[in-house]
């Protein structure tokens, strides 16, 4: 039988997503691309925000139609919305055949088998707090240069606006011996660079450990041949400690890259929020790791219109963003989420002011982009090849200044014949908006 997979949000779902399709082929089904062929379709969904819960939603009933229309005999929703909402689903949306929720997904294969066999309708909805899918195996769904590598489940944060401690419990680490087994066959498959994510990296190891492990997690995971780049995602800036600078600055496989979520840069906005840290302190923290690394790449994630935020708490942001000069940045308008703390507070802000605010962010933002970007020409990189340009002679190529998927690409010239996963050192000859252009050094 043929089974199509959608995976929507985050990174995070896309691994569970890859190990719920290698427990599927271990079980011998076959995919496919086409919605009109697929004897199954599975949806791994997502919930964080409001316009994601959309996508969802939208997407269900998209996929709903072919129950009718093409072969599908099994519509399923795994993930954080059917974690969240499976009460609901099972009378509001009879089209789901199958709710898996986010602690559920080794179970993936029986319980398809089971709902074929005997055709009633299942709910697999388990403990949150256990960590699943850790060992089973997985299929990749990048091009197989690079792979995301969670390693670890969950949050204990409790940050105002969000439900994720909700729907994917508290903060657990994946053992390390797990995690290098991982990485060792991700290499001997050809992946070159290790993206390592969770809710929150920098704390990882504290529950199993008992301190602070992401540094020597860093030094074993250098270690494996084939690996070139480790690139970190989600540290939060109040957990970055100096032996994880340390490592950083001195293992030459882990880019100079960090991303950090600080949210906003009022004081009193940061509080609501229930964030740890405050103006000056994200300010400390960006200066040491500038001035320890000084070649490092910053990235970070807004909210915007946040319950209360004034014009002033808005213009300490501005003025913040002008400061620090993010090398990335990304910014979202506040969702209110139910059964958050967020969701009761006074001083809501109404739709149009929060884009309103967004556009100001993002085109401060791309002034400070397109200045830091003429530093970049006449300097020589390694880039990672990503795919040739149709029709071109040029390839599209990342440094390591810059995430898949999220960041920009340096285009480079070349009549060379290259293959994605080469690296190549390029000299940078000029920029195009938030992109580069250079062309194979000597």
């Amino acid at each position: 039988m043929k089974v199509l997979f959608i995976s929507l949000g985050c990174d995070k779902n896309l691994v569970d997503s890859e190990h719920m399709s290698g427990i599927l082929s271990n079980a011998g089904y076959e995919f496919t691309d086409d919605e009109r062929e697929a004897d199954i379709i599975i949806i791994n969904s997502c919930c964080f925000i409001h316009d994601a819960k959309e996508e969802s939603i939208q997407t269900i009933f998209e996929m709903a139609r072919y129950k009718e229309e093409g072969r599908c005999k099994v519509l399923v929703l795994a993930g954080c919305l059917a974690q969240r909402y499976y009460k609901e689903i099972k009378t509001e949306i009879p089209e789901i055949d199958i709710c898996i929720g986010t602690t559920a997904i080794e179970s993936i294969a029986e319980t398809i088998d089971d709902y074929l066999a005997h055709k009633n309708k299942i709910q697999v909805i388990d403990n949150i707090d256990k960590l699943s899918g850790v060992n089973a195996p997985r299929n990749l769904s990048s091009m197989g240069s690079f792979a995301y590598l969670k390693i670890a489940e969950g949050c204990d944060k409790h940050c105002t606006y969000c439900i994720i401690p909700k729907i994917r419990g508290s903060y657990r680490s994946v053992e390390m011996k797990t995690l290098i087994k991982e990485a060792e066959e991700l290499a001997e498959r050809g992946v070159k660079e290790l993206i390592l994510v969770a809710q929150e990296t920098t704390m990882y190891g504290i529950d199993l450990y008992g301190k602070k492990s992401l540094h020597i997690l860093l030094k074993e995971l250098a270690k494996i041949e084939g690996i070139h780049w480790i690139r970190l995602l989600y540290c939060y800036p109040e957990e970055i400690y100096d032996e994880l600078i340390d490592t950083i600055a001195e293992e030459k496989k882990i880019c100079h890259y960090m991303d950090i979520p600080i949210q906003h840069a009022s004081d009193k906005i940061l509080k609501c929020m229930g964030r740890k840290t405050n103006n000056e302190q994200l300010k400390k923290i960006i200066r040491k790791l500038r001035k320890k690394i000084p070649d490092i790449i910053l990235r970070t994630t807004l909210i915007t219109g946040f319950p209360g935020e004034t014009k002033e708490d808005h213009q300490i942001l501005m003025d913040f963003i002008d400061e620090m000069e993010f090398d990335r940045l990304g910014v979202f308008t506040y969702s209110l989420e139910e059964n958050t703390p967020a969701e009761k507070m006074p001083n809501q802000i109404d739709e149009e002011t929060k884009i309103a605010r967004k556009n100001d962010i993002m085109e401060l933002q791309q002034e400070i982009v397109f200045d830091l970007s003429e530093k970049y020409v006449g300097k020589t990189y390694i880039a990672m090849i990503e795919g040739k340009i149709s029709g071109e002679h040029a390839y599209l190529a990342r440094t390591y200044m810059d995430c898949p998927g999220v960041d920009s690409n340096i285009f480079v010239i070349t009549d060379e014949e290259l293959i994605t996963g080469d690296f190549v050192k390029v000299i940078v000859t000029g920029t195009n908006d938030y992109d580069l252009i250079g062309e194979i050094a000597d």
